[in-house]
């Protein structure tokens, strides 16, 4: 019987990583959600003064469904906010939607890796969808090609995370910044706005931990063939 060892020494660590960062990121937004801002600003009114003090005034807004699904859609230059972030007054609620204006003003501004980022979503999305059916056809085929090609399509997938993250950190700096310079927050309430961006950034570092076992898992496995075509 087949003993793949690596899934539980690279993969599952990595898995439960992704899942203790993500419990972190539901704490912290719990918590801090419970706080509300002394200047009473929404989510969505914080959201869009930091916008027009970059001078942005053509992004819409929509109301989204669920928690934490907040995002900023390029393709329809729209921002979608949640139940707990739209109309919720409290820190937490408007460091996510000052995260998700930061997203914006990268795509504003021309910010270099967001504009990489959207670049290599296709062919990120082929290598996810096709990277593994790949490798199992070239183990069924006696392939090392085949196999080769789909470890070189997971590889996008995790290349996709590593740009991810100084997008995301960046989106929370410009979030942290604007918030500061506006007064949109009092230093206390700011305080709490950053632990719960930290907190929701560890979930990116998390993502790209996961890709990187899973490939190194996928090259130990099955990279040191030849091929016998």
């Amino acid at each position: 019987m087949f003993f793949d060892s690596y899934y539980f020494t690279l993969v599952i660590p990595a898995i439960l990583l992704a899942l203790f960062a993500q419990a972190k990121v539901q704490s912290a937004f719990a918590k801090y959600s419970q706080i509300r801002s002394l200047r009473g600003l929404t989510g969505r009114e914080a959201a869009q003064r930091i916008l027009l003090a970059n001078g942005i005034t053509d992004v819409r807004f929509e109301h989204v469904a669920g928690k934490l699904t907040d995002h900023y859609d390029p393709r329809e230059n729209v921002i979608r906010l949640s139940d707990a972030v739209d109309d919720s007054t409290s820190v937490a609620a408007i460091g996510v939607a000052a995260h998700e204006a930061g997203h914006a003003v990268q795509y504003a501004t021309g910010y270099a890796p967001i504009r990489l980022r959207a670049a290599i979503i296709p062919v990120t999305q082929l290598g996810s969808q096709l990277s593994v059916p790949l490798i199992l056809l070239g183990v069924f085929m006696s392939s090392q090609n085949l196999i080769n090609y789909g470890i070189l399509l997971f590889a996008t997938v995790a290349l996709f995370q590593l740009v991810t993250l100084p997008v995301e950190f960046n989106a929370s700096a410009r979030a942290l910044r604007a918030i500061d310079a506006s007064g949109l927050l009092t230093g206390e309430e700011l305080s709490g706005t950053r632990k719960v961006l930290s907190a929701a950034a560890m979930t990116y570092v998390a993502a790209l931990i996961t890709s990187l076992a899973q490939l190194l898992r996928l090259v130990l496995l099955f990279g040191g063939g030849r091929d016998r075509d």
